[in-house]
């Protein structure tokens, strides 16, 4: 329900955690693969209706509480002239990517004239659901995105920003500053067209190390999420021992990965709220385990400020009842 998530972001008390998950439009779903075999993925993404048919599967399938359109984190390359493409075996490839400390500084196209299919698509979600579940937004955050821009491609290290930060820290700066300014006008352009909640998924922001994380990223992600009028999720992989760097962000909501112990997080960060953080492999497993060990996250987060989801997102080979097991095990709880 949206009222539901919207409680749970804003730190109440809830009967029950909200739920959705990461990736839940994707590959293990049957109709999904269906409608991919007579879409590429650019084309299923830019074509509203195609889009909206994708976004939905999950909610005709198990009704969560957030419907997060199909989308993805690269999108936001777009306005400042980079062309991406999904490849098959790779993951995403940026056809252009940065050559060099000369190539940062890069002109921005308007928001809303390089990406109205958004705008668009999240019109239609909000006019379907009509306040069934929330509607959530999200993009890509400034240094995931210039460590694509940097790459080229998918990488465990992206050493060609981090080199890039060492050899130039200017250029560096540049480069996540002008993403910043893509990322903060991307957003607040999903809220105008019908965003209940948007997330920023910085998910490589954790190969920083906590100066650089502090000295370049944080007042970058603090000046993103202030500028959004509406509920926010930030999101980064492997930051336990740094949440407070995610606190600090501003974020309404801190999302954390599986490798974080939810009540050691929850007694550090006190009354902000959180979402997460099941391993997605425990999906792999049979009904009962997702069951119990979804509990134990439920429990371990407790009655206020949880939005219920996974540490990142649904493994492809997943099945579809487990997802549903996660999803009916959230509903089940009544703490009226």
């Amino acid at each position: 329900m949206r009222d539901l998530f919207l409680r749970a972001a804003r730190g109440e008390r809830t009967e029950r955690p909200p739920v959705w998950l990461m990736r839940q439009a994707g590959r293990y779903i049957p109709e999904y693969r269906e409608i991919r075999s007579e879409h590429t993925f650019y084309e299923a993404i830019t074509t509203p209706e195609v889009a909206e048919r994708v976004t939905m599967l999950p909610w005709e399938l198990f009704e969560p509480d957030g419907i997060v359109m199909y989308s993805d984190i690269l999108t936001a390359l777009e306005p400042l002239g980079f062309s991406y493409h999904i490849e098959s075996g790779v993951g995403p490839v940026v056809e252009n990517p940065v050559e060099g400390p000369d190539d940062v500084d890069r002109e921005r196209a308007p928001v809303d004239e390089t990406l109205p299919y958004v705008g668009e698509l999240l019109e239609r979600l909000q006019e379907r659901l009509d306040g069934r579940a929330a509607v959530l937004g999200f993009a890509g955050g400034p240094f995931t995105l210039a460590a694509y821009a940097a790459q080229g491609e998918p990488s465990r290290n992206f050493m060609a920003l981090r080199r890039l930060r060492v050899a130039d820290p200017d250029a560096f700066q540049t480069l996540l500053s002008a993403f910043a300014d893509v990322v903060a006008e991307y957003l607040a352009y999903q809220v105008d067209h019908g965003a209940d909640v948007v997330k920023l998924f910085d998910t490589y922001a954790g190969l920083l190390g906590p100066d650089d994380y502090r000295e370049f990223l944080l007042p970058l992600h603090q000046r993103i999420l202030e500028s959004v009028d509406a509920p926010t999720i930030v999101f980064a992989r492997n930051m336990g021992g740094r949440l407070d760097l995610l606190e600090e962000s501003g974020a309404d909501v801190v999302a954390l990965d599986w490798t974080v112990d939810m009540a050691s997080a929850r007694e550090q960060l006190g009354e902000t709220p959180v979402q997460g953080n099941l391993d997605p492999a425990v999906l792999l497993g049979d009904e009962a385990s997702v069951r119990e060990r979804t509990r134990e996250v439920i429990d371990a987060a407790g009655p206020s400020g949880h939005v219920l989801n996974l540490g990142h997102g649904v493994n492809r080979k997943t099945p579809v009842e487990n997802v549903r097991a996660f999803v009916e095990t959230a509903k089940s709880v009544d703490r009226s």
